[in-house]
């Protein structure tokens, strides 16, 4: 059976990355080699991995700990955790979450009947604070047979490249699992984007050919709460991460994209910054309204929408499988 090098990334993780770890050690597959690389955890995040492991270690393949002097940021972490995995197949995790049991074989059993696949993703459950089924929020739905779904079995890599250069499509990220010399060929996460490490990899991805592929399985439980770095701010009209993504997009979106398109994006951004300012930012009704006017009635480029919206699905459709 092939080795499968399961990654955790953790950051003050000690609240929840026991029941992360207990779900990697029910997995029905055997053969998983196990990579847990900390960011400088201020808790006590090392000290439970370290005893969870001399209690786990025998179910492993390998299993290794990584702990960094700096705090490096969420892309240069898992490259850590990338470099070091002799699997052939690795699956991301955040410290936070879980893998249903059969995630991991679900995944392998897929690509042994469809081998082109390098990149696959799956359904994820979204729960709020703990996996209790009372806190299970929704499930990402298979939409992959729509016309307008970037996993369309008619997209190419290139179409879904440009889908994605509009804005990231991928709703279920943490469910990804990936060839792993196909993510080393591309040098694996972009460092220089320092607060999201997903959307740049799909853009990567797909740039250099690779496909997207979807499974409609659930094979992983993501956690929403108020100690998690991507589920902060829930309670906004903006997410204050937003301000801070001009220079990514000015670098890998923008230059790629139609006039009309990225003038509105641009335009888009400019006007929000005034919800920089906390108070705007609440999410109430008053200040909804003031996002709807600056955004959609203020941008001169909206009053494209028509022309726009044609242009866009040009730009989105071309380069279907024929």
């Amino acid at each position: 059976m092939s080795l499968v090098s399961v990654i955790i990334s953790t950051y003050n993780s000690a609240c929840f990355i026991a029941e992360t770890l207990d779900s990697i050690r029910e997995q029905t597959w055997p053969d998983i080699e196990l990579i847990i690389t900390d960011d400088r955890s201020g808790d006590e995040t090392l000290e439970v991995c370290k005893r969870w492991l001399d209690s786990n270690n025998s179910r492993f393949v390998r299993t290794l700990l990584i702990s960094s002097e700096t705090n490096t940021g969420i892309a240069a972490n898992a490259n850590r955790g990338l470099k070091a995995a002799k699997g052939e197949w690795v699956k991301f995790l955040g410290a936070d979450d879980t893998l249903l049991p059969y995630c991991i074989e679900a995944n392998m059993e897929h690509i042994a009947k469809n081998r082109h696949i390098k990149i696959l993703f799956s359904k994820v459950s979204i729960y709020n604070d703990s996996f209790h089924p009372k806190n299970l929020i929704f499930t990402t739905e298979d939409d992959s047979f729509h016309p307008k779904s970037i996993m369309h079995p008619s997209r190419s890599a290139s179409s879904q490249y440009k889908m994605l250069l509009v804005s990231d499509r991928i709703h279920y990220a943490p469910s990804v699992f990936m060839h792993r010399d196909t993510l080393l060929s591309i040098g694996g996460f972009d460092e220089k984007v320092k607060l999201m490490e997903d959307y740049p990899l799909w853009l990567k991805l797909t740039r250099e050919g690779h496909r997207l592929y979807f499974m409609n399985t659930i094979t992983v439980n993501y956690r929403r709460h108020c100690k998690a770095v991507n589920n902060k701010n829930q309670n906004v009209i903006i997410n204050p991460n937003y301000f801070k993504t001009e220079k990514f997009r000015e670098e890998y979106t923008y230059p790629s994209l139609p006039f009309v398109i990225r003038n509105e994006q641009r335009i888009n951004w400019l006007l929000s910054q005034i919800f920089r300012w906390s108070v705007l930012n609440r999410n109430t009704l008053p200040n909804r309204v003031l996002y709807k006017v600056l955004t959609s009635y203020l941008n001169p480029f909206k009053y494209y929408s028509r022309f726009s919206k044609k242009i866009r699905n040009e730009f989105e459709n071309s380069n279907l499988r024929n």
